[in-house]
């Protein structure tokens, strides 16, 4: 099973694809966690991204597209994956469907997460991560119980140099102009799920269930 979470930078598609994998026993790749986990281990691909990351950009498709399809060949990845950050784009996408139909197998569906523009200004300029076990805290609607430190495992929090107000512009700007037209690819295809993003953590949890039931997925058949 492969399904898909779709989002812009703050729609909250990690927490979301996170608790959709332990609910039904699948790996969580998430692309962006892959990035970091390269650029702190310091091999090539993660020296590649970090120029990217820190403006705000993209990294390059052939980058992502090989990080990617070297993780879904693990062992924990052979009965389907919970995908959240890929692909962005269209060549993503059919790297993506070419990689798996090669194994007779294919995208199940994809879950969209919509969030106003002005609504994900305001999660990401608030948002810092713990240095340690990369848990969200938004100082505003999900603040630690010890300002600086992870309520989890004592970490310090900090901000990502691209959660700025500059480089937020810039990410949203890169995703819409890259990332929408999946929308329309997958929708296509009859696999879309249009969630409204809106709301607490919880609330949009159960608009998601509420979609995979009536897809008929796994579990919530």
């Amino acid at each position: 099973m492969y399904i898909i979470f779709l989002g812009a930078p703050g729609a909250g598609k990690g927490t979301q694809a996170s608790n959709v994998a332990r609910e039904l026993n699948l790996a969580h790749i998430a692309t962006g966690d892959l990035f970091r986990q390269a650029l702190g281990k310091g091999t090539e691909l993660g020296i590649k991204a970090k120029s990217y990351m820190e403006k705000g950009e993209l990294v390059p498709n052939q980058v992502t597209i090989a990080m990617v399809l070297e993780r879904l060949s693990a062992p924990d990845g052979k009965k389907g994956v919970i995908l959240d950050g890929f692909p962005r784009n269209l060549e993503q996408a059919e790297a993506l469907d070419k990689a798996l139909a090669q194994r007779d197998e294919s995208v199940d569906k994809v879950i969209y997460i919509k969030v106003s523009e002005g609504e994900l200004m305001k999660r990401l300029s608030g948002r810092w991560i713990c240095r340690q076990c990369q848990t969200p805290y938004h100082m505003t609607d999900f603040p630690p119980k010890v300002r600086g430190k992870c309520d989890k495992c004592g970490g310090e929090l900090y901000q990502r140099p691209d959660d700025n107000e500059g480089s937020i512009k810039k990410r949203l700007e890169v995703y819409f102009a890259e990332t929408i037209p999946l929308i329309d690819y997958y929708a296509g295809a009859g696999k879309l799920l249009e969630v409204d993003g809106g709301g607490g953590v919880a609330e949009v949890a159960k608009r998601i269930i509420t979609a995979l039931k009536g897809a008929s997925i796994a579990r919530w058949a």
